[in-house]
């Protein structure tokens, strides 16, 4: 089981840490939401708790729930920059669908 950070995602990860003066590292998972059924959750972890699984990729930590993990195992992070917008991509070999507004999927 594993998840992963492109380079970017890591140095926007690790820059966003530094700006915010604390935290272990990146809370990742799913939650019950959207049209296509999940959609994912991020945010900064302060602290691990005992059902949570920790990765590290590119020097950064990443945190993820067990039941999260079952959805997002093997996921490639990444931050991409398109025109004017960016923001993180979440290349998931486990999704068979997503809605079309790309904020939702299923696996």
């Amino acid at each position: 089981m594993s998840i992963t950070l492109t380079e970017k995602a890591a140095k926007h990860v690790q820059k966003s840490l530094n700006g915010r003066g604390k935290g272990l590292g990146l809370r990742l998972g799913v939650k019950t939401s959207g049209c296509s059924g999940m959609s994912y959750v991020m945010e900064f972890a302060d602290e691990i708790q005992p059902e949570d699984q920790l990765f590290e990729s590119q020097g950064v930590k990443i945190i993820v729930d067990t039941k999260s993990l079952l959805y997002i195992d093997g996921t490639e992070l990444d931050f991409v920059r398109e025109g004017l917008n960016e923001g993180f991509q979440f290349n998931n070999p486990n999704v068979k669908d997503s809605c079309g507004c790309g904020e939702s999927f299923n696996t």
